[in-house]
């Protein structure tokens, strides 16, 4: 299903839009949008995608990435600079394609927000990771340094399945 969706939207010519979402939008939902903007730039599928995150509280709007996540990212090569963190919007519900929360604790808060007609848009990040073990992205806010790796490696995980979803919509069109 979801191959078929992407694949209308690349024949119209039109990006998928994937927002990802967190609590506060300072460390996994930034990881996460940067980690699938550098994949999909290095699978040459970047053109056909827009990604963005939003947070489902606004406790740090305008705020920078943690610094935490920032260091852990850019060794990484990841660049997390420029985000600035903001809120789940109403709009957001129609303007993007797949809304993918970090947790079920997110995703159970968007899905009281979302209208009805677009509530077949959300899902979990995850959801899109080889190992199905695992379906929840951990905030490592009040942890150590090692949660952000683990951010950072389950984000990546995720993203390279999105991408390889995406991709194989590519090819077929």
């Amino acid at each position: 299903m979801e191959i078929l969706k992407i694949k209308e939207l690349l024949v119209s010519e039109r990006c998928y839009k994937v927002l990802l979402v967190c609590m506060g939008n300072i460390c996994r939902s930034p990881a996460a949008e940067v980690i699938v903007r550098t994949l999909a730039r290095q699978a040459g599928v970047s053109r056909f995608l827009e990604v963005d995150s939003a947070g489902t509280h606004a406790y740090h709007e305008g705020e920078a990435p943690d610094q935490r996540v920032r260091r852990a990212a850019a060794r990484r090569d990841y660049d997390l600079g420029g985000l600035r963190a903001r809120r789940l919007e109403a709009e957001d519900f129609q303007r993007f394609d797949r809304i993918l929360a970090m947790d079920k604790q997110n995703l159970a808060f968007m899905r009281r927000l979302c209208p009805v007609e677009h509530q077949h848009k959300l899902g979990l990040f995850l959801d899109f990771a080889d190992d199905p073990s695992q379906d929840e992205i951990p905030d490592p806010y009040y942890g150590g340094d090692e949660g952000f790796e683990v951010v950072l490696d389950l984000c990546e995980q995720a993203a390279k399945g999105l991408l390889e979803t995406l991709s194989r919509s590519v090819r077929r069109t």
